[in-house]
């Protein structure tokens, strides 16, 4: 693609960063782990983090470590990524789809309240594309019901809600360091928690259930390697030390966006100011217009990538992912997630897009819904892929 969906921002100071590591020798379990462990608490505001191999990883320990297993059910949403069902299948939880809020495409704290059952152990919130949850509500609805309230912030990092940032309000957070999002250490994710006991169980988890002062082939529990290297911490230490500057150009990109998109009567532009709250840019995401159902988004998505612009379905349901065919699980009414999956677009969105890229991105998108609509006017095909891409 000449403009990637995502593409990550490596510069010479993560390089050095890495290569010194890698000439002490200590590649796993060492002082970067610590450091960015140390630097990561601070950010999120919480008293431990606990770095491990990936998101999905930190989401498994999480309920894990709570304690949550068979005959439990973990209210999530559908509209998310995969693993945040999966991370309930692992544990033998039943994962209950609830419906989204329309406006911010989290969860639906009304719907979330009445699909609650005395099996129900915890609310699993997503801050769905870097929007904040409606935390306070999912709180009252938590402490009411005596529910962990646990927060997927992967696509998070940097978002608050009121002063606080994400991950910290609910029991535990997690977050992923994949190169798509905001900040990466290639491979690697978090939890964070200021629950002292929680930390030490998910520590010896992750480390094949070797608790912190036993001897290398002494476990205390059966655990996992859901370790993160040497090389991985320093690079997120380095990441994260600019984070805020990131998200800063990553919010210039998003209003850009919206400026040049939000005139296209064909297009919905992402909410980009909601009150006590502040996004985290993980992607762009516009819908199509309710009333042109009929327009393929696929083939939009296509047809722009014919013209060597990179774009993703964020993000088909869960519940209708063949995985999910024959895997237990249960649906608490989804209309709002069925109407709008199928609509939305994600646009490239990273940390360099440039000008005339994102203004290549927007002509190109308002010109072949442009077409598209005409063509489910008239009911005459036209080609939906336009002139080749210029070499």
């Amino acid at each position: 693609m000449r403009i990637p969906l995502a593409q990550p921002e490596i510069d010479e100071a993560d390089i050095a960063a890495v290569t010194a590591v890698l000439r002490t020798g200590r590649l796993s379990l060492g002082p970067k782990l610590e450091e960015f462990e140390e630097a990561l608490a601070n950010y999120a505001g919480t008293s431990h983090a606990v770095a491990v191999s990936s998101g999905t990883a930190a989401l498994h320990l999480c309920l894990r470590a709570l304690g949550i297993g068979e005959g439990d059910e973990v209210i999530v949403p559908s509209f998310a990524f995969i693993a945040v069902a999966n991370a309930v299948r692992y544990v033998g939880a039943l994962p209950v789809f609830v419906d989204v809020d329309s406006e911010t495409l989290n969860l639906d704290p009304e719907r979330v309240d009445a699909a609650i059952t005395p099996r129900t152990r915890a609310i699993l919130v997503v801050h769905t594309f870097g929007v904040p949850a409606a935390m306070k509500e999912m709180q009252a609805i938590a402490d009411r019901r005596r529910l962990f309230l646990l927060e997927d912030a992967c696509e998070a990092l940097g978002a608050e809600y009121g002063a606080r940032r994400v991950g910290s309000l609910g029991i535990a957070g997690t977050f992923g360091f994949y190169p798509n999002k905001q900040i990466t250490t290639g491979e690697g994710g978090a939890v964070v928690t200021s629950d002292l006991k929680l930390a030490r169980k998910m520590r010896a988890a992750r480390n094949q259930g070797r608790n912190e002062s036993g001897a290398w082939l002494q476990h205390s529990e059966i655990g996992f390697n859901y370790r993160v290297s040497e090389m991985s911490c320093a690079l997120g230490l380095e990441q994260l030390r600019r984070c805020d500057a990131v998200l800063h150009r990553r919010e210039a990109v998003a209003r850009r966006y919206t400026q040049k998109l939000s005139a296209c009567p064909l297009l919905q532009t992402p909410p980009a100011d909601l009150p006590f709250r502040k996004i985290s840019w993980f992607a762009y995401v516009v819908r199509l217009r309710e009333d042109l159902r009929g327009i393929s988004r696929d083939c939009i998505v296509q047809a722009m990538a014919a013209r060597g612009i990179g774009c993703g379905r964020y993000f088909a349901p869960v519940h209708l992912q063949p995985a999910y065919a024959n895997e237990p699980h249960r649906c608490a009414g989804l209309s709002v997630t069925e109407a709008i999956a199928p609509r939305t677009v994600a646009l490239p969105f990273f940390n360099a897009l440039s000008e005339h890229e994102i203004g290549e991105v927007c002509e190109t998108l308002m010109e072949l819904a442009s077409r598209m609509a005409a063509e489910k006017a008239t009911g005459l095909p036209k080609n939906s892929q336009g002139p080749p891409a210029t070499p």
